[in-house]
């Protein structure tokens, strides 16, 4: 998930249509799913939300706006981020949900969770199965910041999108997820993305798998078991890629790329993660 580097205001749009819903999310029945094997490769940690509350020993929740240095996390989002918009589903699934609500002068909230300082990772492959929320202005994403991010800051860490989805507009871009990364190449902030679109259906009708392949060489981008990225990683100027990396879950609301919600946007929105698996080479 982009972060620009300058603080920016955001303000709540004047929508006062309260287009919401009620009632727990709807798991889909159907969607792709990875082995917990892979030849040649060890599975060195898992995350199967298979318990009935948040395992602490992996995340942390990163609450509030941004403010004072980053407000709107530096994106202009329009969402509060609080511990109480995440939970388990059945015991099976980690459910992070979006709402059209008022909290600390924001319109919307959501939860942010984070790994940093317990969970980290150089290399390996990491697959991330879920089910995505829908809808102009909604913005969630699984990706991970270098560990060094409190010492050199960002882009300098260096960035790791495994899935974004800017969702809504009448383009239709709930169909489309994407990879990048960012980094920082003579004193600027570089990127290097592509993404992936569905042949039919929007990635909310079913769970999806997204993962990453990242060696000490390269990183390539797959959805459902297929390519569609890949970065050369040797090049100097991409040092920030070998090195450990934490991992961040959330669901933004509004922002400088989605746009702000309208009308046609349904609260609250969820995001269903089934599984995270991080499996190295033997």
């Amino acid at each position: 998930m982009l972060q620009i580097s300058c603080c920016s205001d955001s303000t709540t749009p004047l929508d006062d249509v309260d287009n919401s819903t009620t009632g727990p999310p709807t798991i889909p029945e159907t969607g792709y799913k990875t082995p917990i094997t892979y030849e040649g490769m060890t599975l060195i940690w898992q995350d199967e939300f298979d318990q009935s509350t948040i395992n602490i020993d992996n995340w942390t929740f990163q609450n509030g706006d941004g403010c004072p240095s980053q407000c709107g996390w530096g994106n202009a989002e329009l969402q509060y981020y609080t511990g109480d918009n995440a939970y388990m589903l059945e015991d099976d699934y980690l459910v992070i949900e979006a709402k059209k609500e008022q909290l600390s002068g924001k319109g919307y909230t959501s939860s942010k969770l984070i790994s940093k300082g317990k969970q980290e990772f150089k290399y390996g492959r990491i697959d991330i199965r879920a089910n995505l929320p829908y809808g102009q202005g909604l913005w969630p994403a699984f990706w991970m910041l270098g560990s060094n991010h409190a010492e050199v800051g960002w882009p300098q860490c260096g960035e790791i999108d495994i899935m974004e989805l800017v969702g809504g507009d009448p383009s239709g871009r709930d169909n489309t997820i994407h990879g990048t990364v960012h980094w920082q190449d003579n004193g600027f902030k570089a990127d290097y993305g592509a993404s992936s679109k569905l042949s039919e259906g929007i990635y909310n009708d079913e769970f999806h798998v997204f993962s990453i392949e990242w060696d000490e060489t390269q990183i390539k981008w797959l959805r459902d078991d297929v390519v569609f990225n890949t970065i050369d990683i040797t090049p100097a100027y991409l040092s920030e890629f070998n090195q450990p990396f934490w991992f961040i879950l959330n669901i933004a609301v509004g922002g400088s790329w989605p746009g702000s919600p309208n009308i046609s946007t349904v609260f609250p929105q969820y995001m269903l993660v089934d599984y995270i698996r991080v499996f190295q080479s033997n």
